[in-house]
Order: structure tokens, then sequence, then C-alpha cells
């Protein structure tokens, strides 16, 4: 019987502004079954408080215990590396709130890391300092590698692409502490409190939310809301445990 699941959000609860079939009704059960689960998802932009906001305009109740990001994850992971160090961010508010959470400083100057997570307001020159503080001894930290879509009129570059600009700059390879690294899917198994066998996760990507799982040892259920289909799967040396067309089938 499974005890608790970890949960990609985009391509699994939603997909854009819009609900997937299924999706209130699986976490309305959760909810009422008291079953343990977290909301995981890379994008360190937002704040706990914000995504249970954008949640909620779509319908899904939940609570800010059941959240756990990228920025999260990696607050806690240098939390344990460095306590009380200092960080220069290239990232928005989930990210430094995070950080300052876990009694990280953010500086200007001579920092202990370098940290990088999404966004879209930062510039030219605050990739110059970062790449001069790299040179100089900080060590550069990815909040995740997620690729960019590549489509015409995205806005912004995707954090993989700033991170190998940051790498190529300095000659220094960026630790990622995002899906699908170990380090966050055990920091959120640990969070809920579940062992590596009571743990399944769900989501719609192979090469992050299934690959973690798989590394894990967690069960893993692919759905195919998002972005992956079953003629995809021919690509990978691993597979899933369980294949949905959504979380309407785990009902």
């Amino acid at each position: 019987m499974t005890a608790g699941y970890l949960i990609d959000m985009d391509g699994v609860i939603y997909s854009g502004g819009d609900l997937i079939p299924g999706a209130t009704e699986f976490i309305q059960k959760l909810n009422t079954d008291g079953t343990p689960y977290l909301f995981l998802t890379n994008n360190s932009q937002r704040s706990r408080r914000d995504v249970v906001t954008r949640l909620a305009t779509m319908g899904i109740d939940t609570e800010e215990k059941h959240i756990f990001t990228s920025a999260i994850a990696t607050a806690k992971f240098l939390g344990n590396q460095n306590p009380n160090g200092t960080a220069y961010v290239i990232g928005e508010g989930g990210l430094l709130l995070s950080l300052h959470n876990a009694g990280y400083s953010i500086v200007d100057k001579n920092p202990d890391y370098v940290v990088v997570g999404e966004g879209v307001n930062y510039t030219l020159d605050m990739v110059s300092k970062a790449i001069d503080m790299i040179l100089a001894g900080a060590k550069l930290i990815a909040t995740n590698l997620d690729p960019s879509p590549k489509i015409i009129g995205w806005t912004k570059p995707g954090i993989k692409a700033t991170v190998a600009m940051l790498e190529e700059a300095t000659g220094k390879k960026a630790f990622s502490v995002g899906k699908p690294s170990p380090v966050m899917m055990r920091a959120a198994r640990k969070e809920i409190n579940l062992s590596t066998a009571e743990t399944t996760i769900i989501g719609d990507t192979m090469s992050t939310d299934i690959l973690g799982g798989v590394q894990m040892g967690y069960k893993t259920i692919l759905t195919l809301s998002g972005t992956t289909s079953k003629e995809d799967l021919a690509s990978y040396a691993y597979k899933p445990d369980q294949i949905i067309t959504s979380v309407k089938e785990l009902l």
C-alpha cells in the first residue's frame, strides 16, 4: 500500500492555467484520507504561500506544508553544507525567502556561493558580477537545470541556459539541487517522514520526475497529461512503474 506521494504540478495538476481532469478530486481525497503528500516543483520563483494561492485560484485546496520547491531544497542543502553562509543570487522572491529562512545573508561582494534560480529580473551586469565572484572562489549552485521550451515568444532564456553561460565563462561546473538530483528527492521524502518504500512520485517528465524516482528507489507513476507520450518511452533506458492518462485514474 502506498503511504505517500511526491507530486509534480505542471502537467500533472494543471496545464498552463487549466486544471487537469481529476486533479481537484485527487487532492481532496489525499486531504480527506490524511495521506502524506508534497507538491514538488523545480520552479524556484514562488514562495510556498505564492504556490498555495495560485493553486487556490484554480480550485485546489492545500496548505503551505504541502509545498516543496527547488528553492527550499537549495536553501536546506546550503544550510547543511555551510551554516549561516552568504550568497549572491540571480533569482527571485521564492529563492531569496528560502535562503533567508535557512540563515543565509544575501550579499553583493565576496559570497560563499553564487546561486542561480529562475527569473526575468536580472541583467548582464549581474551575470558579469557573478562570473567575477565565481572566478574569485565562490561556488556555483543551480536550483535546477530545466531547459528552455525552445518556442518562439518565450520571454526568458531558461535557467539551464543561464547556468551554461556562467559555466563557460568561468570553467566551473554548477551543482544542481533540483529534480532529478537525489538531494531534492531525498529531502522531500524526509519532509513528510516517509521511507523509500513508502514513497511514490507522480510526474509527467521522464528526465526529471521519473528519473529521480528511479534513482531513489521510489515507486514512479508517469502521467501522459503533460509533456511525455507513450511513444517517447522508447528513448529511455528506464521506465516508470505505472502509466496513467491523468491523476483521475488514481481515484
